[in-house]
């Protein structure tokens, strides 16, 4: 056989050889032919705005990008690609510490609203109010944002300005110039209701000292002589799954307290080991409860181990994983939905209580914690 024979038998070879390699690593992808014409147009666009865009453009950039932008089309508001700021903005949120004005946000109806304002925090001094809408953060209104984005620009390093354009019925928008401190979030507080044996505890969100921070509040109005507790989820936006079972595990019955649905009906249970009895417990719950607190007050409704007092939830029965990236960014993806253990999903519903106590800006007395304290009382009898 001659040399020239040989060498294009060779090239053959490398090429059937390449083009099985190829095939193999699609399949193992999971790219069919659709899929595969996707990922080519994909990187053809790339490879064109690279080589003839009229200036020069960076790569990282790009990729930014196009992640962004397939992020955004799922059309889900707690699906969020953040760059590095934004991802270490919301670390240090879950870590209880973090540069910020010490507001929560509510996305729904295509609307960012303030959820609660923390004492003592720059949103407090500055006058902002529960129900208040946001309509911009430094000039560019929010819709121009994902939903979650919104809260991650807001937050920023301590000592820094951030403008917020208020939207507040009855009264015209206005902005406000708030300057960024360091909040520090203690997110359960307790105490001894005054003349009686009733103990209180308000847990904010569920951040990573949560369940620790509930624990020391339990226990020590245990001590106190507690006969039965009012555990206070109005105005709570949620947080990490894991932190709400800790606190379950201290108040709902041993069994069941959540179940994570995944697309392929692959199911994760959170139960509770408890076995102990517990003092009676009345649950305060608002249009503001959202997420973990709704899983909180669902499994002790479902397990009849409280009583749910206040107004009708906020519906986010969605699951959510952050996963770190590869240049200090992160994804923030919907990967399951949760369900109580008397098997709903609250998502879009939202947890009806078990006595309705509506609340408005006009009312002098917190009628909620009043009924909370007369259910309570019936309940220690």
């Amino acid at each position: 056989m001659s040399k020239k024979k040989i060498a294009l038998l060779i090239l053959v070879t490398a090429l059937i050889s390449s083009a099985l390699t190829i095939m193999g690593l699609m399949k193992i992808m999971g790219l069919d032919g659709e899929k595969t014409t996707d990922l080519l147009r994909f990187f053809g666009v790339k490879r064109m705005i690279e080589t003839r865009y009229v200036t020069d453009v960076d790569s990282s950039s790009l990729m930014d990008g196009a992640i962004d932008g397939m992020v955004k089309s799922l059309g889900d508001p707690h699906s969020i690609y953040m760059k590095s700021s934004m991802y270490k903005s919301l670390k240090e949120h879950t870590a209880g510490a973090f540069g910020g004005i010490g507001v929560t946000m509510g996305f729904k109806d295509d609307k960012v609203t303030i959820m609660s304002v923390l004492e003592d925090t720059p949103g407090e001094r500055a006058g902002l109010k529960v129900g208040d809408e946001i309509l911009a953060v430094d000039g560019t209104p929010v819709s121009e944002y994902q939903p979650e984005e919104v809260a991650l620009h807001i937050r920023g390093e301590a000592g820094t300005e951030v403008k917020l354009m208020i939207h507040r019925t009855g009264e015209e928008d206005k902005e406000y110039s708030l300057q960024r401190d360091m909040i520090k979030v203690r997110s359960a507080r307790g105490k001894m209701l005054d003349d009686s044996n009733m103990g209180y505890i308000r847990i904010a969100s569920f951040g990573e000292n949560t369940g620790e921070e509930f624990k020391e509040e339990y226990n020590r109005l245990k001590e106190a002589g507690m006969a039965g507790l009012i555990v206070d989820l109005r105005q709570n936006p949620g947080g990490l799954i894991t932190s709400c079972v800790e606190v379950a595990d201290m108040l709902v019955p041993k069994g069941n307290i959540v179940s994570v649905v995944q697309r392929d009906g692959s199911q994760e249970s959170y139960d509770s080991s408890l076995e102990e009895s517990t003092p009676p417990i009345v649950v305060l719950i608002d249009g503001n409860s959202a997420s973990a607190s709704e899983i909180l007050a669902g499994a002790l409704q479902d397990r009849d181990a409280a009583t749910i007092v206040g107004m009708k939830s906020y519906g986010k029965g969605s699951v959510q994983v952050v996963v770190p990236l590869f240049h200090d960014d992160g994804l923030k993806l919907t990967i399951a939905k949760y369900y109580t253990p008397g098997g709903r999903c609250i998502d879009g519903i939202g947890i009806e209580p078990d006595i309705i106590v509506n609340l408005t800006a006009e009312d002098t007395e917190d009628k909620q914690l009043n009924m909370a304290r007369e259910v309570l009382q019936q309940k220690m009898q």
